[in-house]
């Protein structure tokens, strides 16, 4: 499975936000910058994330995202399904309706995609943003090389 630079840039603003925004409204532009991604494309992640129930607006002077919950409390999981069409592996065992196989019965590999499935879910669902804070390395530059990272 892939994910899309939706998921991957709604998960780094979310970390973000959990990181930076503990007290006050983040402004959209401060997390693009620090993100190195787009604010038109942030705010039309944030409006899915809105619509999850995931973030809160703040307008006005001073304005900008909050979490809805504590960090603690939102997973990997969450975000991704608020801007990801499927977390499945494959079609056939994803969540949509649409999602079922005539050959599923007589598949041999539909037990493992289902079973890739489940982990998958189960893994995004047991990280929560706070744990992703932890992980985080905000004193190195984005866009530093593995290499220049190695050497500090």
């Amino acid at each position: 499975m892939r994910l899309s630079t939706v998921g991957r840039y709604a998960l780094r603003a979310m970390v973000d936000l959990a990181y930076h925004g503990a007290e006050e409204p983040v402004a959209r532009y401060e997390i693009a910058a620090r993100q190195e991604v787009s604010e038109q494309y942030l705010a039309q992640l944030f409006l899915k994330l809105k619509y999850a129930g995931l973030v809160e607006s703040v307008r006005g002077p001073g304005g900008g995202y909050l979490l809805a919950r504590d960090a603690d409390r939102i997973t990997a999981g969450e975000v991704l399904r608020a801007v990801e069409e499927t977390l499945a592996p494959v079609y056939c065992v994803g969540d949509e309706e649409d999602a079922i196989c005539h050959r599923a019965d007589g598949c041999p590999t539909h037990w493992l995609w289902k079973r890739l499935g489940e982990t998958i879910r189960q893994t995004l669902d047991s990280v929560t943003l706070t744990e992703l804070c932890a992980h985080a390395r905000w004193d190195v530059p984005a866009h530093e090389t593995r290499d220049e990272k190695k050497e500090r």
